[in-house]
């Protein structure tokens, strides 16, 4: 990988992480579209830490307080489970579940089938659809301090669909948030809290495979990488600000009709034998 590469899947990461409309598939749509190889799953995890490491920036002061009213309940202290930071911190835990079981059970096919661009871009059109309705049927009244564990799970599972890139980690989590009932921003939030483990995770765990030579085709060049996790920081914290910013009262259809346009036009060029599917 070159800088110039770096540089444009960096910013590309950093655009698209925390919008509904798929980072991976971005980052494998537009490799291909330079003619590039594909960045592979191990670079889009590693970078994605840049764009967590902006969640905990932009949301410290709610994940400091969450983190440590969740370690008081360990020890039964004030902070029980009625305490809404510490349910927060169970809730996130019980959340991230899914996607750390279906992430290591299907590693193999997450790292080469499910990066197929026909798959991809189908993921992207389809999963359009799926958000478009949540949106006009979702009753958007309920706020976090709602959120219960069956909730907390079915969000989870929600966040394990992004494992097929196309889908989209916060378009999905948020898709399942409006069809529980969730106003918009609280979906949003949750969403963006929710990852933190599960990306972290990936992205820590992908590192560690590329630095101890454990997995063939884990190879990662260090130094565009780790540039492309810087600049994917800082476009991404510029990003969450505007987006819950926007969803206070802006809808998700410019996002639908922008996954749905994507996703026809990469078919498109695809069986139009422009782009490689694999």
């Amino acid at each position: 990988m070159g800088w110039v590469e770096a540089v444009v899947l960096g910013l590309v990461q950093g655009l698209t992480e925390f919008l509904p409309i798929s980072s991976s598939a971005h980052l494998r749509v537009f490799g291909s579209l330079f003619g590039w190889d594909d960045p592979g799953a191990a670079f889009t995890a590693i970078t994605q830490i840049g764009t967590e490491a902006a969640v905990l920036l932009y949301f410290r002061r709610d994940i400091g307080r969450i983190v440590v009213a969740w370690l008081h309940s360990l020890r039964g202290g004030r902070h029980g489970p009625t305490d809404p930071d510490a349910r927060m911190g169970w809730l996130i835990i019980i959340g991230s579940v899914p996607i750390v079981v279906l992430g290591l059970l299907f590693q193999d096919r997450i790292e080469t089938t499910l990066r197929d661009l026909r798959i991809v871009a189908t993921a992207l059109v389809l999963f359009s659809l799926v958000l478009f309705w949540a949106d006009r049927v979702g009753r958007k009244k309920r706020e976090l301090t709602e959120l219960t564990v069956g909730h907390g799970l079915v969000y989870g599972c929600a966040q394990a669909m992004a494992l097929i890139p196309g889908v989209s980690r916060s378009g999905g989590t948020i898709t399942a948030g409006l069809f529980l009932g969730y106003s918009r921003s609280a979906a949003a939030r949750y969403s963006f809290l929710l990852a933190v483990p599960a990306v972290l995770g990936s992205g820590f765990f992908q590192a560690y495979e590329a630095l101890t030579g454990d997995v063939a085709g884990a190879e990662v060049a260090w130094g565009p990488t780790v540039l492309a996790t810087v600049l994917a920081f800082g476009v991404g914290l510029t990003v969450i600000a505007w987006l819950l910013r926007y969803l206070d009262r802006g809808s998700f259809v410019p996002f639908v009709v922008y996954r749905v346009v994507v996703g026809l036009l990469v078919l498109g060029l695809v069986f139009g034998g422009v782009l490689a599917p694999v």
